[in-house]
C-alpha cells in the first residue's frame, strides 16, 4: 500500500532531509587519501547524536553501522572499515536519518584525490541520470517513465544499471511502497500522484549490471570487478513538480 503524505508531513521529512544533506556536505570535507570509512562512520554517529537524530540503518535487520560505505567495485551496503582510502578510489556513502519520527535517505559518491577518466565519467553519468529521472517524477507519469529515462541515458554512455536494488517509498518506515526501478519501459508501472514520497537511487556499473554478495551477506559488488557508483535523493511528488527533500544545493548539470 502506498502511503500518501500531507504537505505538513512532507515538511517534516524535509527537515530530516536538510539535516542529511548538511551531513553529506560535511563528509565531503573529510574525504582524502588516508582517512578510513570507519572514521567517517563514527563522525556520522556523533554528528547525528549532537542534533537529536538517529542513524536509521544501524540495527536494521542486524546491520551494524550508521552508514553504508561502498568502495570502487562495491555496489552498495559496504561495511565501514579501518582500511585507509587511497588516491584514485571512489566511495559511495549511503545514510538514512530519522528526525522527530520522519526519515530521509540519500547516497552520494565521492572521489578520493585524482581518479581515472573512467571513474570520473561514471560518477558524472550516474549523477546526471538521477536528475533526469527526477524530472520525470511528476503527477500523471508512471514509474516506468522514471526508470526508462535513467536506463536509456546510462546505457547510451556505455554503462549499465543495476537490477537487483531499487528505490523505494519512505516516510515513517525506511522501506515503503512503491518499489522504484531504475530501468524499464515508459508508460508502465505505478502512476505517480501528489503526496507520494520515495527515493530514486541509481546504482550504475562501468561493466555488467550483475552482482555478487560478500560473505557478510550484505555487501554487493560487481560481478566482473568493474567500478560502481550511486547517487540518491528522497523526493516528494507535488502538483508543482518534484521536491528534492535531500537537496544539497548542488548543480544539477
Amino acid at each position: 500500500m502506498i502511503i500518501i503524505k500531507t504537505m505538513e508531513e512532507i515538511e517534516k521529512m524535509k527537515k530530516a532531509g536538510e539535516l542529511l544533506a548538511g551531513l553529506h556536505k560535511e563528509i565531503a570535507k573529510l574525504i582524502r587519501p588516508g582517512i578510513t570509512t570507519m572514521e567517517i562512520d563514527r563522525f556520522v554517529e556523533d554528528y547525528l547524536d549532537e542534533r537529536g537524530a538517529i542513524p536509521e540503518q544501524k540495527g536494521y535487520h542486524g546491520y551494524p553501522y550508521a552508514t553504508c560505505a561502498s568502495i570502487n567495485d562495491e555496489i552498495c551496503h559496504g561495511f565501514p572499515r579501518d582500511e585507509k582510502l587511497k588516491e584514485g578510489d571512489i566511495l559511495a556513502i549511503d545514510m538514512v536519518v530519522r528526525l522527530d519520527g520522519w526519515l530521509a535517505d540519500s547516497a552520494w559518491s565521492y572521489t578520493v584525490g585524482e581518479v581515472s577518466e573512467e571513474a570520473r565519467k561514471l560518477l558524472d553519468v550516474t549523477r546526471k541520470s538521477l536528475y533526469l529521472g527526477i524530472e520525470k517524477a511528476v503527477p500523471g507519469n508512471r514509474l516506468g517513465d522514471v526508470g526508462s529515462t535513467i536506463q536509456q541515458y546510462v546505457e547510451s554512455n556505455g554503462f549499465s544499471v543495476v537490477r537487483d536494488f531499487v528505490g523505494h517509498g519512505i516516510g515513517r518506515d525506511m522501506h515503503e511502497d512503491p518499489q522504484v526501478p531504475h530501468f524499464g519501459k515508459p508508460g508502465r508501472g505505478v502512476r505517480l500522484m501528489e503526496g507520494m514520497v520515495f527515493t530514486i537511487e541509481p546504482m550504475v556499473n562501468a561493466g555488467e549490471y550483475g552482482m555478487k554478495l560478500d560473505d557478510n551477506k550484505w555487501t554487493a559488488r560487481t560481478i566482473d570487478g568493474s567500478l560502481s557508483a550511486q547517487y540518491e535523493h528522497t523526493i516528494a511528488i507535488t502538483k508543482d513538480g518534484p521536491i528534492i527533500l535531500t537537496d544539497q544545493g548542488e548543480s544539477r548539470e
